[in-house]
């Protein structure tokens, strides 16, 4: 039986993967911050193992290291998935740096955590039996393309990018592979969660507070109007299961319009693209 990890496995991408690859027949060790959370999908199905997992603790990666080592009985790990992500929105000229410091907390310093601690059981231990696993880092098309206010999150996501380019470069040594998944918009509670009470909070009376509500109502439409998670979850075992995978997949909504062309164009042309979707009066 195939195992793999997942952190941020509550909800979302993170929880359709998990269900998804426990359906298919891995075993699935999941990372939630939340009890009740694990026991939810304890119940979905039998083949999900929950493992309480907070990507900025230290002693709980380390218990997860212990727990899945345990589970695997000497062989290796098939597959780690660095789901685990915040975003919150906000101009960077007045973003609280402690706000900008958490993105980088979660969605690269605790991927990478969580990476280091695994690769032994990926495969840099030797000694253990089975193949070399696979890392895959759930990235965005805000790896690519960096929207106004959602800065922070964007700079966590092409940084996440530039180090799986590195890990899968230098882990070569050891068979194990690391790949991309840069979904765009889907339907996943991320974005209710960000703060996104704009009239009320730290940018009201700004220059941004209109466009960032603009910003924020065509992000949450987006999202509303998204892929289903089950469909990065797809994705993700492409990813995990292909003979020759890529380096990078993007399951993105109208793909050729919001990604392939935006990635594209000169940036000078899409800053003109943003600034007039969100409503930007531009100061001549």
């Amino acid at each position: 039986m195939n195992s793999v990890l997942i952190t941020g496995a509550s909800t979302g991408i993170g929880r359709a993967a998990a269900e998804h690859l426990a359906g298919r027949g891995w075993r699935v060790f999941a990372g939630v911050r939340k009890e009740a959370d694990g026991e939810q999908l304890r119940a979905a199905n039998a083949n999900i193992l929950p493992i309480i997992l907070d990507v900025t603790k230290p002693e709980q990666i380390e218990r997860a290291v212990r727990e899945v080592d345990l589970a695997l009985g000497g062989e290796t790990l098939d597959g780690l998935v660095n789901n685990a992500g915040v975003a919150d929105y906000g101009p960077l000229a007045l973003q609280d740096l402690d706000n900008f410091k958490w993105h980088f907390e979660v969605n690269l310093f605790g991927a990478l955590a969580v990476t280091q601690a695994m690769l032994p059981l990926l495969g840099m231990d030797t000694e253990r039996a089975g193949t070399p696993g696979r890392i895959v880092n759930i990235s965005s098309v805000g790896g690519k393309i960096s929207s106004p206010f959602l800065g922070a999150y964007a700079a966590t996501k092409h940084a996440l990018e530039a180090v799986t380019d590195s890990l899968r470069r230098e882990l070569i040594l050891y068979g194990i592979d690391a790949i991309v998944v840069g979904p765009g918009a889907i339907k996943t509670p991320i974005w209710d969660k960000a703060d996104s009470n704009v009239s009320s909070g730290p940018y009201a009376g700004s220059r941004w507070e209109e466009p960032l509500k603009n910003a924020v109502n065509l992000m949450t439409n987006a999202g509303d109007e998204g892929l289903p998670p089950e469909v990065v979850a797809k994705a993700i075992e492409t990813a995990l299961a292909a003979k020759k995978p890529k380096a990078r997949y993007a399951p993105v909504p109208d793909k050729l319009t919001n990604f392939t062309i935006a990635t594209r164009l000169p940036k000078r042309m899409l800053d003109k693209i943003f600034w007039k979707r969100f409503g930007f009066n531009v100061s001549k």
